[in-house]
């Protein structure tokens, strides 16, 4: 039974609290009554997350949480003790527990915090910390390649960028001269990776690299134009933050997608602008 993962059981039992699941090895679990469904029975398979609930009982839900054993996210916190702070992890009466001794940096109620969760050797409950750089690495062998989209999570800000957390393994870095939207701590989102150096620095790109890139540029200005009637206030004369501003595009990128709509007829170049043809 593999406390905070997400697994398929087998239902071995029905009791007046809900269905008893049990694994390979015949352990069981309590999926209580509010996540059953009346056509759940006996040796269906049902996918799980296994955790302690608040009286420290072993139990199962169907709801799909916000992080994992082995992942790091940016979870809201919702109440702090003298012992510390507890988290919304997107599971229903239950928060997930951030200790004083893993804290580091500002951990206030109201506010997103970045952790990483881990079973506690000694109670075996899901625990979060900040202090995630134990658990991030870039030793061989990467499981990244360039060019590969990833999931990028905004651990911190540099004075150059951003540091992030690749695929929840491994460290990454945003330069703020290569980000034309803007982004903050805390932040999921999609990357590729550009770059890979011989000591294993991996720099990260939100936009993709080369035709797909542009390919993908075309297909948000077509969307941009639609939704802002037709028209938009940049064209391939504009100053390059301004195009950044409004497109969230690089200025090569655009005046690039630019070029393959004008050259099929879907927009023309005005003096304030470009608007669609119709």
């Amino acid at each position: 039974m593999k406390t905070g993962e997400i697994q398929v059981l087998t239902v071995a039992r029905v009791s007046d609290f809900g269905l008893y699941l049990k694994d390979e090895e015949g352990a069981e679990v309590l999926l209580p009554n509010r996540f059953t469904r009346l056509d759940m029975k006996e040796g269906d398979e049902v996918k799980v997350f296994v955790y302690h609930d608040s009286e420290d009982r072993l139990v199962a839900s169907t709801e799909t949480p916000l992080i994992k054993v082995g992942e790091v996210a940016a979870l809201k916190v919702v109440d702090k003790s003298i012992h510390g702070a507890f988290l919304d992890w997107g599971l229903f009466g239950k928060h997930l527990f951030l200790p004083n001794r893993n804290q580091q940096g500002a951990v206030v109620p109201g506010q997103k915090s970045v952790v990483y969760m881990y079973v506690d050797e000694r109670t075996g409950r899901c625990v979060a910390t900040n202090k995630i750089k134990p658990f991030i690495h870039n030793e061989e062998p990467l499981t990244v390649s360039v060019g590969d989209e990833v999931d990028v999570l905004v651990a911190f800000e540099t004075p150059i960028g951003y540091r992030v957390v690749i695929d929840n393994r491994h460290w990454g870095m945003i330069y703020k001269n290569q980000l034309f939207r803007p982004i903050h701590v805390g932040d999921r989102c999609r990357g590729w990776i550009r770059k890979i150096t011989e000591d294993m620095r991996i720099d990260v790109s939100l936009q993709q690299q080369g035709l797909a890139e542009v390919e993908t540029a075309v297909v948000k200005l077509e969307a941009m134009l639609k939704e802002h009637g037709g028209v938009l206030s940049v064209n391939d004369h504009s100053d390059p933050k301004e195009v950044a501003k409004v497109t969230g595009m690089s200025k090569k990128v655009f005046k690039r997608a630019l070029g393959m709509l004008l050259k099929q007829g879907k927009v023309r170049q005005t003096e304030h602008g470009i608007e669609q043809i119709k």
